[in-house]
């Protein structure tokens, strides 16, 4: 009796879909005026029969968190949501989702507090060449593409069946184990890989009232055409968004909206105008210093 339960157990085991998770080690360059500073962030390449997703761990784990504690509020139905500033948040906002057979590939990314999902729309054109080297424990072969105005150098093995990579990149005979751009700014590296359930990750349903970055809402499908204008349009104005939904708020007399936040120096901001100039302030720091971007054609 008890070999038959252990049976059943197996094979109830074995009839679960599961999913390959790579780890890929991105180091990355921000700014290209201060090469010296190098960061790293450890990405997520789940693959499963229908497709693959690459996204960052950190983010990952920090949004999760965060959404636990928003659904948490909103089932209290206090009527008021405090969203704390999270610890180890991720520097990797983007998500990259592919789908088979046919590698439909999607960049999902946020400017400001919208989201967006922008198809891809061109095939890596690889040159397999006939170099090969030892990656830790895999044999690769060398092979060259471009991308997103960069040129990249791809090392890929047999040894693991997947046609497919990191971030955008795909087509090669087997799994792409490094791939680094021409400029040394952009290097992603695996580094590991275990078997893991499929994930049950839904996102919150939170009041139309409410936006979040990165978080609730669905993404609004645009052209890499759309992309750009819309890129522009926020560096040019980085507090429109903060300055309508304060508006739109503003209307309803049954919702009161209060807004803080803390300057560098910890002053506290209740003033809206301050609180849109802060923000103006930030973001374009923020954009001075983080322009070296993996694809820079999307940016321009």
């Amino acid at each position: 009796m008890k070999n038959i339960c252990l049976l059943l157990i197996w094979v109830s085991t074995w009839g679960i879909a599961q999913t390959n998770r790579f780890f890929y080690e991105y180091k990355f360059i921000p700014n290209s005026m201060d090469k010296a500073e190098v960061k790293k962030e450890m990405m997520l390449l789940d693959i499963d029969k229908n497709g693959s997703v690459y996204y960052s761990h950190d983010k990952f784990v920090s949004d999760s968190i965060a959404k636990a504690d928003v659904e948490r509020q909103l089932k209290a139905g206090s009527g008021n949501i405090n969203i704390n500033k999270r610890e180890k948040p991720g520097t990797v906002t983007f998500k990259v989702t592919k789908s088979y057979p046919d590698f439909v590939t999607y960049l999902f990314r946020s400017i400001g507090t919208d989201q967006y999902k922008i198809k891809e729309d061109t095939k890596p054109e690889w040159k397999i060449a006939s170099e090969k080297q030892k990656i830790g424990e895999y044999s690769t072969q060398k092979a060259t593409t471009s991308l997103g105005g960069r040129e990249w150098t791809a090392w890929f093995t047999t040894d693991i069946p997947f046609q497919d990579g990191p971030y955008k990149f795909y087509g090669l005979p087997g799994l792409i184990v490094k791939i680094e751009d021409s400029t040394g700014s952009h290097s992603m590296l695996l580094v590991g890989n275990k078997t893991v359930l499929p994930s049950q990750d839904n996102d919150v349903q939170l009041p139309d009232n409410i936006r979040l970055l990165g978080m609730g809402g669905k993404e609004l499908e645009i052209t890499k055409d759309q992309f750009r204008k819309a890129w522009k349009a926020y560096a040019n104005d980085p507090s429109k968004n903060m300055r309508e939904m304060m508006m739109k708020n503003s209307g309803d007399s049954n919702m009161k909206t209060v807004v803080k936040m803390r300057t560098s120096d910890g002053k506290e901001l209740s003033d809206p105008n301050q609180i849109y100039k802060e923000i103006e302030k930030r973001t374009k720091e923020n954009i001075k210093k983080n322009n070296n971007h993996r694809e820079p054609d999307l940016f321009r």
